[in-house]
């Protein structure tokens, strides 16, 4: 018996990915399609028609299902033990909707900003901060429910260099900038609909960079009496570019410690940082962090790909000038970035026990 799932916002570019993700899920089962009132009530592949962006074909189990409206919040949680949601709403809206699946006891795995800075909710990478799920807890109480509740998955830019950076914090991490040259599933676009992207660089993505420097601090951050207190250093500033790639996020990372590390002390971390593989979760990658010591890689279309999408790849270690070190770092925006790391979050929330079948 799988955990029965519905996908909210499922028409979109994320939702499709879910499908896709979720087609054979060894642990999982899609039991509902759920999108606005302009695709409800019609069968899934009527929905998508001329809009599905995956390079695999809408699988047959969910062509003819029937989308339906995510404002029938009490169908939609009858039909689900939990619920992935990835809608394009106001954020207000979002909270809202999202509290009120969460109120009718159905979890709810979310790729939205709108619950992020929320201090009972965690924001997981869960290879990094897996025990902030402890305020769940604390969150429960908040909003009156014995088995519902919310978890987020971080913004898809940070997914890149966090993971690079957290081997290294005991060296004590002071500044951090990075630029961030990001692809354009990210904006929901493929290079096709997108032909403005062609010979360009867009030097602006609403709101990403101030995610980009205010949500690691809260994913290193601390449980405190229920709620998490984001870490106090570094001080990150980033830029964050649309770049003519059509999947892969990279980031160009200069750092400065307390401690400087050596070169290959660096390298040493993380070659020996561990992922979550040992737990059997059917997501995990099984090298989390995938090192190269030429002077050319990662490579968006080479690598972006590692461990079915879910690894990270780090290269271009030198001394800086300024800063102590810089590197180069990357991940797949639409797996590990957005769907897929929403899938390993669901399987590690499953593994500790938070999610369970109705």
């Amino acid at each position: 018996m799988k955990y029965r799932v519905a996908i909210v916002g499922a028409t979109g570019m994320v939702g499709q990915r879910f499908i896709t993700l979720l087609h054979n899920h060894p642990w999982f089962e899609i039991s509902a399609l759920v999108a606005s009132g302009r695709s409800a009530g019609r069968t899934y592949a009527s929905a998508v028609e001329g809009r599905w962006k995956m390079a695999a074909p809408i699988p047959e189990s969910v062509r003819n299902m029937i989308v339906m409206d995510s404002a029938q919040r009490e169908k939609v949680a009858e039909c689900a033990d939990f619920i992935f949601c990835a809608v394009d709403m106001p954020k207000a809206e979002i909270r809202a909707m999202e509290e009120a699946f969460a109120r009718l006891e159905t979890p709810v795995v979310s790729n939205n900003s709108a619950c992020r800075g929320v201090e009972d909710v965690p924001m997981l990478v869960p290879e990094i901060n897996g025990a902030h799920t402890q305020v769940i807890a604390a969150q429960r109480k908040r909003l009156g429910t014995r088995r519902g509740f919310i978890a987020c998955k971080p913004n898809c830019s940070i997914q890149g260099y966090v993971p690079a950076l957290t081997p290294l914090r005991d060296f004590g991490l002071s500044k951090i900038s990075v630029c961030t040259y990001q692809a354009v599933s990210g904006a929901g676009k493929t290079l096709e609909s997108w032909p403005e992207m062609a010979d360009n660089v867009i030097p602006f993505i609403g709101g990403e960079e101030q995610k980009s420097e205010q949500e690691p601090l809260k994913i290193w951050g601390s449980v405190e009496n229920g709620v998490i207190v984001p870490a106090q250093s570094p001080i990150i500033s980033a830029q964050c570019y649309r770049v003519p790639v059509s999947d892969g996020h990279m980031a160009a990372v200069s750092v400065s410690f307390d401690r400087k590390p050596s070169i290959e002390e660096i390298y040493a971390r993380w070659e020996s940082f561990e992922g979550l593989a040992k737990l059997g979760l059917p997501s995990a990658p099984k090298k989390f962090l995938t090192v190269f010591r030429e002077d050319n890689r990662p490579q968006t279309r080479l690598d972006r790909d590692l461990e079915n999408g879910m690894g990270i790849s780090i290269g271009r270690l030198r001394e800086d000038n300024i800063f102590d070190c810089k590197f180069v770092s990357l991940s797949h925006n639409t797996l590990r970035g957005a769907a897929g790391g929403a899938v390993l979050m669901a399987e590690l929330l499953v593994h500790q026990g938070y999610i369970e079948k109705k």
